[in-house]
């Protein structure tokens, strides 16, 4: 064999190895994301890179999110933090984003939080709308909360601000629907899908790392 044929079958054997090797392109402005007009993050950013995911547990996509956001989640490192911020829209939406904060307030928001959505999606064992304080305190019970205790957290002022809070971050960012994650207060993501979004997320990760292309 000659030389010509047997370089041409190494590159023909080495191309799908080049290919998969290959870096992701990176985000395109407009299609990938939005540039926010108002920057800022949700908190500040303490040297790290934020990621808020603005959700909605009534959101039946934030319910089909969920399981694989917290598998990407769990995968970034120790300089990525990661806040989820429930939706404030009006109506069940807040509702909701009240039980959020209340059940920070009283320490069970994080083994609380995928129960949420399976209760509401999966189970029905909690209303879409017109959920009382009281069907709330009977869900969080389970998680050894008093359910005074929980009532009490969730007319707190504390969470009153909180949620105003999270509204005001919506609005500035121009929240459009959910779920919908934001980078360091700067990026709106805008996936076609949610691997799509994740992707998209994890570039701009990078970038505001300092090692990811512009």
């Amino acid at each position: 064999m000659t030389l010509f044929p047997r370089l041409l079958l190494m590159l023909l054997a080495t191309a799908p190895l080049l290919a998969w090797a290959a870096p992701p392109a990176a985000p395109v402005e407009g299609q990938d994301y939005e540039l926010i007009a108002e920057p800022g993050p949700f908190a500040p950013l303490a040297g790290k890179i934020e990621v808020v995911e603005v959700f909605g547990y009534t959101c039946p996509h934030c319910a089909h999110f969920e399981p694989q956001l917290e598998a990407w989640v769990a995968k970034q490192p120790a300089d990525v933090r990661f806040t989820p911020v429930p939706a404030a829209f009006g109506g069940y939406w807040d509702s909701y984003a009240r039980a959020f904060y209340a059940a920070e307030q009283v320490g069970v928001r994080q083994r609380s939080h995928a129960d949420v959505f399976k209760a509401l999606h999966v189970q029905g064992s909690l209303p879409v709308q017109n959920v009382s304080p009281d069907e709330l305190a009977t869900f969080y019970s389970q998680y050894g909360v008093q359910p005074q205790r929980f009532v009490e957290a969730l007319r707190s002022p504390q969470v009153d601000d909180k949620v105003k809070n999270a509204r005001a971050f919506a609005m500035r960012v121009k929240v459009t629907g959910t779920p919908m994650l934001i980078v360091n207060g700067k990026y709106l993501v805008k996936g076609k899908t949610f691997d799509d979004t994740l992707r998209i997320a994890s570039a701009l990760v990078a970038r505001e790392r300092g090692t990811g292309r512009r």
